[in-house]
């Protein structure tokens, strides 16, 4: 949520103004049924109420079909001076449950017009990616790169289940409204170094690390403990009679001290919205050992 394959696509010379770029949104295979046709899971004797308690209820509510169909929303950007690079990208993305595994299929467009195509799979706890019909690349799913290259709604659960945890659950809001249960965490300005333990902060730290990667290439020096977290929002739908995840976004902007003048804003907002069951199969194509 994530970076996502769209921050390949900014080129940051050190003179700034930054490159821009946008996007066209992928193929989008077939989904079966939609979250409203499938049963709903079996609701406990009494009602949940900690964040804990909706968490549980939702992965077990997303475990009770064999695979769902999501369609992802990403866009990032850099502001510096008033001027601003943009970028987007769109995928659609099928996540079995059992046993897990993920393909993702997306385009991005930078600002000169050229697409570029990534294709993801991620199968028995390796993550395979394709760029622009190039040979395949393989790596643990763990590894950073291919983390924040991998949209997985799903494990958006996990995550929450990790902020509830810290601090006795107090980093995590829970309000229901119309239908559903949102689980929050949300964040004003403050030093990043200052909350660098938190699990939310080194999410926040993963995703920045390939722009900052870009900005040192470029000659902007970025010192992790000058950066400034100002603003993280992170929500997490579940639909309040069945539990499954409706949506979830992620929405981050990091301050970068400029010696120029002023800070370079890096800011970053990604959305999956669930389209419903998916019945296929999802295996690696015969080229991956290609």
């Amino acid at each position: 949520m994530s970076t996502r394959p769209l921050i390949a696509a900014l080129a940051l010379p050190l003179a700034l103004p930054l490159a821009a770029c946008g996007a066209e949104k992928g193929s989008a295979p077939a989904v079966a049924g939609s979250p409203a046709a499938t049963p709903s899971v079996e609701q406990s004797p009494e009602s949940p109420k900690s964040p804990e308690e909706f968490l549980d209820l939702a992965e077990a509510a997303m475990t009770g079909e064999s695979g769902w169909t999501f369609s992802v929303t990403g866009s990032e950007g850099l502001t510096l001076q008033g001027q601003r690079s943009a970028a987007t990208y769109r995928a659609t993305v099928h996540r079995g449950t059992d046993p897990e595994a993920l393909h993702s299929e997306g385009v991005s467009t930078n600002g000169k017009g050229t697409k570029k195509s990534e294709e993801i799979y991620v199968v028995d706890g390796t993550a395979y990616v394709k760029e622009d019909g190039a040979a395949w690349k393989h790596a643990p799913a763990s590894d950073p790169e291919m983390e924040n290259k991998t949209e997985d709604p799903v494990a958006a659960i996990e995550e929450f289940r990790m902020y509830a945890k810290a601090a006795g659950g107090g980093d995590v809001k829970l309000t229901k409204a119309r239908g559903t249960v949102e689980l929050r965490v949300a964040r004003g300005k403050q030093k990043l170094a200052a909350v660098k333990d938190r699990a939310w902060a080194k999410k926040a730290r993963r995703e920045f690390d390939p722009t900052a990667e870009q900005l040192r290439n470029a000659g902007v020096p970025v010192n992790d403990d000058r950066l400034t977290l100002s603003r993280l929002q992170e929500v997490l739908v579940l639909d309040a009679a069945t539990y499954r995840v409706k949506s979830h976004r992620y929405e981050l902007e990091i301050l970068v001290p400029y010696a120029g003048g002023g800070d370079i804003a890096y800011e970053q907002d990604v959305r999956e919205e669930n389209q419903g069951a998916y019945a296929g199969r999802i295996e690696l194509p015969g080229d991956v050992g290609a």
